[in-house]
């Protein structure tokens, strides 16, 4: 073999790794963007709902003067918490608000039901970025872990992601199952 025909061999070698290396690298990009995307989707969503429960408290505590249902709820605004916790405190929220709304038949009202309805609009569009997230964290994972993709995940730093529910299907945790 000629001089020429190693180095043009070598040349074809580097620019396919380069480009399985390129469109790996993209594809982690994608997946990353496309979570980032639903994260802000979540946590507009979550935003909504919250100040949806406030305004609610407030309506809530004209009929209901005995105790202050939501106050733990309503505080949440000073602690830091992440969106999964978050999103358990707030459907705790609306099982109670949902109690009282049984229980007081004044809070029966247009305006009430309508922020019912409006929670329930909220919680189709949580449960869609949420479904979104995970979908995506899946194929994310998926890339992490298989070759090559996994060489240029290790180059980049990116690691295995859990899901929006907290949960790590990679570590020796079994309390993920419990409900």
């Amino acid at each position: 073999m000629s001089y020429i025909t190693i180095v043009l061999i070598c040349i074809i070698i580097v620019g396919i790794i380069g480009i399985i290396y390129a469109y790996s690298y993209n594809k982690l990009v994608d997946y990353k963007v496309k979570i980032e995307k639903s994260e802000s989707i979540i946590d507009e969503a979550l935003r909504k709902k919250y100040d949806l429960i406030v305004k609610m408290n407030s309506t809530i505590k004209k009929v209901v003067t005995k105790q202050d249902y939501l106050k733990d709820y309503v505080d949440l605004k000073n602690i830091r918490i992440s969106n999964f916790e978050l999103d358990r405190k707030l459907s705790e929220a609306v099982n109670v608000i949902l109690e009282l709304k049984h229980d007081h038949s004044k809070l029966n009202t247009k305006d009430f039901n309508k922020d019912i309805d409006e929670l329930t609009n909220i919680d189709e569009e949580l449960l869609s970025g949420k479904n979104y997230f995970n979908k995506n964290t899946a194929a994310l994972n998926e890339l992490v872990q298989k070759f090559p993709t996994n060489v240029v995940a290790k180059i980049h730093r990116y690691k295995i992601k859990p899901f929006f529910d907290g949960k790590n299907m990679q570590d020796a945790v079994t309390d993920d199952f419990k409900l």
